[in-house]
């Protein structure tokens, strides 16, 4: 497995997005773990997570949990796993979205995530979406608190713009260690905020980075350059776009969502395929 860097810490390029176990559609309980122990053994090294990933009400962390339970389970070295999650995201249990940036509702949710996942500081901890109703330096302010207390050693954002991650990198002090945005072949308005990271030298994770690839109908016109060079390469047009996504910046992380064994096995084959510069060319200008 070809390796990355979230900070000072060296993660496997190709991450585990844990969404699709948790939410609607979601897989039995078994299932999950065996697709979380396929990738651990395909050597990911990168997990991520949030307490928003559930269904009902009464089940928040529902997958900081069972990402728990799978590294307990595992055969091999789970201490050499980074696992990350956020906050500041909720579910209330009818199907919607809602957001607290609450610097006090942030700081008791990391303690409760870090209760779920064990240990005694969370590996990377990002604040999941800005709240309009609260200022944006005071959410990132209570992250900024967090790892001063040590009870997370990495801190990162999601769903930013350009303005938020230079105020939210000020705010910690230079310590800004991960940008999460989604990126795909069907959703790139993250491109700036994915160059600012790379001059910044700050991880950028794309959230739903398979985006446009599925659908049969997509990819029989504006996304059909990633059938074809995946076809050309006898590989899947979800690990072409994967490569794409890899070959864009070395800050990349793209990180799958996965609820079978057998779609993470095929995403992590994408860190061995080394895209021409006339395939890349093709592929940056579907869709458009």
């Amino acid at each position: 497995m070809k390796t990355r860097r979230i900070a000072d810490v060296e993660v496997s390029a190709i991450g585990l997005g844990g969404m699709p176990m948790s939410i609607e559609g979601r897989p039995d309980r078994e299932r999950s773990i065996k697709t979380i122990h396929a990738a651990l053994d395909a050597g990911v090294t990168f997990i991520d997570t949030a307490d928003a990933y559930h269904l009902h009400a009464d089940e928040v962390g529902h997958n900081e949990e069972l990402i728990a339970e799978a590294l307990r389970s595992w055969g091999g070295d789970a201490s050499t796993i980074l696992v990350a999650t956020k906050g500041g995201h909720l579910r209330p249990g009818d199907g919607s979205w809602t957001l607290n940036g609450r610097p006090e509702y942030l700081k008791e949710a990391v303690k409760a995530s870090l209760r779920r996942l064990g240990g005694d500081a969370i590996g990377l901890y990002q604040f999941h979406r800005p709240d309009p109703e609260v200022p944006y330096a005071e959410s990132v302010g209570a992250i900024r608190d967090l790892l001063d207390e040590g009870l997370i050693r990495l801190a990162g954002i999601s769903n930013a713009n350009p303005d938020q991650i230079r105020e939210a990198n000020e705010i910690l002090g230079g310590r800004l260690a991960s940008v999460q945005n989604q990126f795909s072949p069907s959703f790139r308005s993250s491109e700036p905020e994915l160059e600012l990271a790379d001059e910044l030298g700050i991880a950028f994770l794309p959230w739903s980075p398979l985006g446009g690839i599925t659908s049969a109908a997509d990819l029989g016109s504006r996304f059909a350059p990633f059938k074809e060079v995946a076809d050309a390469r006898g590989i899947s047009p979800q690990v072409v776009a994967l490569a794409w996504e890899l070959a864009k910046s070395p800050h990349v992380i793209p990180i799958p969502g996965s609820s079978r064994p057998e779609t993470i096995q095929d995403s992590v084959t994408a860190v061995e395929v080394e895209l021409t510069r006339d395939e890349l060319d093709r592929l940056d200008a579907a869709g458009a």
